[in-house]
C-alpha cells in the first residue's frame, strides 16, 4: 500500500476550538514523553458528550499542559491500520474480554508525515503494555519484513501464539486528536472527535456531538477520572478497532461492543479507493445547536 494520500483542509482547528485547548499551558512533544510516555499504563475511556469534554479541559488546565506541536497546533490528524488474523484473534479477545489482548496497527501522524508499527498488549493484571518501531511513511498501512520481525518478538515476549504472517490489515480508523498530560505525576487524556472506522466500502462514524476521551495513568484513578465520574460520566469497554469490525464486518455474533457503538455511530457506504490509494478522510462535522 502506497502512502496516504492528501488529506485536504486540516480537520484540528474546530476541535481544538470546540474544546478550549487555548486556554491550558502548552508543552512540547519532548516534555510530554519525557513526564508521561506511559508505555506500561493503565487506559481508562470515556463516551464524552462536547459540553462535558470542554468543561474538563477547564477543570484540567491549572494542573495540565496540552500537547502543543509548534505554530499554535495542538491537534494530530492519526491513521490507523488494524492487523487481524483470519480467525479476528484480536477482535475476539477484547470481545470475550480475555484477559491477555493484544492489537498490530501501523500509525500515521498525517501532518507530520512520522510512521510507527505498535504492538499493545495487556498483561495478567489488565495494564496495557506498546511497544513501538518507526518506519517510513510510504511502509503505512502493510508489515515490511523488518516491521514483521518486530511484531514477533514482540507477541512472542507477551507470550501471544500469533506471527505476522498470519495477519492482514482489517480496518483503517481515523480521527483528530488532542493530548494533555501532567508533567508532575505522569498521567494523560486525550481526545478523539471527528472518529471513523472504515473497511470494504463502508464507514462507521462517531456522532460529532461526542469525543472519545482516554486517560492513561497508573492502578488508580487520576483526577481526569475522578472528574468525569463528578460529571455522571462511566468509563466503558471500547476499542476503535474492535467498533469497526463489529459494525462493518457481516456474520459476526453480536456483543455488548456493537450494542454500546450502535448508539454513537453511523454508518454508511462510501466510494472504493482506487487501487493502492487510501479512501479520503470524513470531513469533520459541526454537531448541531
Amino acid at each position: 500500500m502506497t502512502a496516504a494520500p492528501p488529506l485536504g483542509p486540516p480537520l484540528g482547528p474546530p476541535l481544538a476550538a470546540r474544546l478550549g485547548l487555548a486556554q491550558p499551558r502548552g508543552a512540547t512533544l519532548a516534555e510530554v514523553d519525557a513526564a508521561a510516555a506511559l508505555q506500561h499504563r493503565v487506559d481508562r475511556k470515556y463516551l464524552v458528550p462536547l459540553d462535558r469534554a470542554r468543561r474538563l479541559v477547564a477543570r484540567l488546565a491549572d494542573s495540565h499542559h496540552v500537547l502543543d506541536l509548534g505554530d499554535g497546533r495542538r491537534t494530530t490528524n492519526y491513521l490507523s491500520t488494524y492487523f487481524d488474523t483470519p480467525e479476528l484473534g484480536a477482535w475476539r479477545a477484547h470481545v470475550q474480554q480475555r484477559r491477555r489482548r493484544w492489537k498490530v496497527r501501523t500509525r500515521l501522524y498525517a501532518e507530520d508525515g512520522l510512521c510507527r508499527v505498535e504492538v499493545k498488549t495487556k498483561d495478567g493484571r489488565g495494564a496495557t503494555i506498546k511497544h513501538a518501531l518507526r518506519v517510513p511513511a510510504a511502509e503505512y498501512g502493510e508489515l515490511t519484513a523488518h516491521a514483521a520481525e518486530f511484531v514477533d518478538q514482540v507477541l512472542e515476549r507477551a507470550g501471544v501464539p500469533v506471527t505476522a504472517g498470519e495477519l492482514t490489515a482489517e480496518v483503517e480508523v481515523r480521527y483528530v486528536r488532542a493530548a494533555l498530560a501532567d508533567l508532575r505525576h505522569g498521567s494523560r487524556v486525550t481526545f478523539d472527535g471527528a472518529l471513523s472506522c472504515r473497511r470494504d466500502g463502508r464507514t462507521a462514524a462517531l456522532d460529532p456531538g461526542h469525543v472519545l476521551v482516554e486517560t492513561k495513568g497508573g492502578a488508580r484513578p487520576a483526577l481526569a477520572d475522578r472528574l468525569l465520574l463528578g460529571m455522571a460520566v462511566r468509563p466503558v469497554s471500547l476499542s476503535k478497532y474492535v467498533v469497526g469490525q463489529s459494525l462493518l464486518s457481516p456474520g459476526l455474533p453480536d456483543n455488548d461492543v456493537r450494542r454500546l457503538a450502535r448508539a454513537h455511530f453511523t454508518t454508511e457506504a462510501h466510494p472504493a479507493p482506487r487501487p493502492g490509494q487510501l479512501p479520503a478522510p470524513l470531513p469533520e462535522r459541526t454537531p448541531a445547536a
